[in-house]
């Protein structure tokens, strides 16, 4: 391994990453722990004191060389050469360590053993200090591999939610266009038809745009104004449609101080009026049920359904399908749509919980 490889793996600001003062925190504490530990075991706390200078710092050298250098250029792709240049290191760390102690703490070989061994490098002597290098780095690389799986588990959640608010807001950004383009249409019926109710139409529908556009990019709205966006809406239908419209609208329970998503509910009554409806056809029956029970919203809309002239249109179901889509996102399973189409009707019950 060249120096310049090794100075291009081996960067500092990987360890500012993982926070300076964590690292010295640990190994003061790992210091200090060992320190009493074989102060204790050998009622010299001097001597226990001078191994441990003399360890640590190679303790401290392996273990950076293995996190941010072996790790960093070997592991996983290539996990064998990475055990072998790992053990070499280790060993070699052992055998430094041996002279280290021999020569500044102690001529007494392997004192932590009952055994009186003979040379400086007798085997068992050098397999028990290998043992303990190696218990550090496996130590310190548990903890390494451990907080940079938190933190990639941390990003990982971090991502999913930023695209899941960068879809969420793509999808409101896509029913507000489906919402203008139906009321547009409708206030277009009405100015070719020269009718008088056309001004009072254009400021419906301004009060209909003002929420969708300073509520609907909010997360969260009061379930009261949902229901007067809702009313507001079909006072509109009202004014287009005249004694044509039979329309019930029935709310039940506690509404006050409920929250829901923005734009939720609309939707269905708007595919109501789109596919339920047609300037050829008599009278125009739609029923909406609306009821807060246990915490949750249950929304019912049900229309006459002609296949033939829904057919007409090609756009069928994207609200709806949008509208999913965001539920999917902001409930998951803890929301439930069902449609049904029986005798000429068409029904969509949704049930959600409130915010």
């Amino acid at each position: 391994m060249r120096i310049g490889q090794l100075n291009r793996d081996f960067d500092i600001s990987d360890i500012q990453k993982d926070k300076f003062h964590h690292h010295v925190i640990f190994w003061l504490v790992y210091f200090t722990m060992n320190l009493f530990r074989w102060g204790y075991y050998y009622d010299d706390y001097w001597y226990s004191l001078k191994s441990n200078l003399v360890e640590f710092p190679i303790y401290i050298v392996l273990v950076y060389f293995n996190l941010y250098v072996l790790l960093k250029r070997y592991v996983p792709g290539k996990i064998y050469t990475y055990i072998s240049i790992l053990f070499v290191c280790i060993l070699a760390a052992s055998l430094l360590k041996i002279i280290l102690i021999y020569e500044f703490v102690t001529t007494e070989i392997f004192k932590e053993s009952t055994l009186r061994l003979e040379g400086l490098f007798n085997l068992k002597y050098v397999i028990a200090v290998f043992i303990g290098e190696l218990y550090v780095v496996g130590v310190t690389m548990a903890i390494k591999l451990t907080i940079d799986w938190v933190r990639s588990e941390k990003k990982t959640r971090e991502l999913e939610q930023r695209n899941l608010k960068t879809e969420l807001s793509m999808l409101r950004a896509k029913m507000q266009p489906h919402f203008f383009f139906n009321t547009l249409n409708n206030l277009y019926s009405l100015t070719l038809d020269k009718s008088d109710q056309a001004p009072e139409t254009v400021l419906k529908l301004s009060e209909l745009m003002s929420y969708v556009v300073y509520e609907g990019k909010n997360s969260r709205v009061i379930l009261i104004k949902e229901i007067e966006h809702i009313q507001n809406y079909l006072n509109l239908e009202r004014l287009r449609y005249d004694d044509r419209l039979n329309v019930t609208f029935d709310i039940n329970g506690e509404i006050a101080g409920k929250e829901i998503p923005p734009l939720i509910l609309i939707t269905f009554v708007e595919n109501a009026f789109k596919h339920g409806s047609s300037d050829t056809l008599g009278k125009i029956s739609i029923v909406i049920l609306l009821k807060v029970k246990d915490g949750r919203v249950f929304f019912e809309v049900t229309n006459d359904f002609r296949p033939k002239a829904a057919m007409k249109n090609p756009k069928k179901g994207v609200g709806i399908e949008n509208t999913r889509r965001r539920l999917d996102l902001l409930y998951g399973d803890a929301y439930s749509l069902d449609t049904q189409q029986k005798d000429g009707k068409f029904s969509v019950k949704l049930s959600i919980p409130t915010l």
